[in-house]
């Protein structure tokens, strides 16, 4: 009898998990239809905004379209993902809210200043990749055209690079989230990521040369922020677990 009990009050619990998963992930694609059809009009101020970096290197600052059909495809899907980026505080808040149940009460407390800078972070790092790494990417590469070439991109092309690094570099900006949680859910300590320093070093420059063109400026210019947000990272642990240790020891010493 107890065990069909338990049973029952497992599977109710996953029906309403299941139900608030349905929910939120209905508010995530919501926000981003709405902000979509919002940004739908000034598509093509948006395509001329994000191309600016590219077409300031290109002779006669103009972009090709390959495809008949490229205007229309290279502006719909650049506008859904500027939608999806500036829905992204929607869509953590959300992400928030589903986990938020499953940690302690002293866990709670950091969850509304971890989820604020995890939004800021993903900002900064898309604004360092469109302010600061694609002119570097673009000059780079435009100093290698010989002259006998008309350097000009297709503009399809050139969406699906930018979004492409623009998420990359707002994910690798999460760093210092990720491993304030790693440290706040118990699967390794501050001592440990100490430690491992030198690999994530390394792996900075993995990572790098994996997710970014084949460019030394763009590698670079992403495993070295990495590094110094694990870095950030690591210190924000510290003063988490710090600030949760007084918090034990008042509510102990309230007991």
């Amino acid at each position: 009898m107890a065990e069909t009990q338990d049973e029952d009050l497992a599977e109710g619990t996953l029906l309403s998990h299941l139900v608030e998963l349905r929910t939120r992930l209905f508010w995530m694609f919501g926000a981003v239809f709405l902000i979509f059809l919002a940004l739908l009009p000034f598509s093509k101020m948006i395509f001329n905004y994000v191309a600016a970096p590219l077409v300031s290197v290109v002779p006669n600052g103009e972009l090709i379209a390959l495809s008949p059909v490229s205007p229309l495809t290279a502006t719909i899907a650049l506008t859904f993902y500027i939608a999806l980026f500036t829905a992204m505080p929607v869509i953590l808040f959300q992400a928030w809210g589903f986990i938020a149940p499953g940690l302690y009460k002293k866990e709670k407390r950091f969850a509304f200043p971890l989820f604020a800078t995890s939004v800021v972070l993903f900002f900064v790092g898309m604004a360092f990749a469109y302010y600061v790494v694609f002119p570097l990417i673009f000059g780079f590469v435009s100093t290698f055209t010989p002259d006998t070439v008309n350097y000009q991109p297709d503009m399809t092309e050139y969406v699906s690079f930018v979004m492409m690094v623009v998420l990359v570099f707002g994910l690798a900006f999460e760093t210092p989230i990720a491993t304030v949680l790693l440290v706040l859910t118990g699967i390794t300590t501050t001592e440990k990521l100490g430690k491992a320093r030198p690999y994530v070093f390394l792996g900075a420059f993995i990572i790098g040369m994996l997710l970014t063109p084949p460019d030394i400026i763009s590698q670079t210019m992403l495993a070295v922020p990495v590094y110094l947000l694990y870095e950030m990272g690591i210190l924000m642990s510290r003063a988490v677990r710090r600030s949760g240790n007084d918090v034990a020891e008042d509510e102990s010493n309230s007991v």
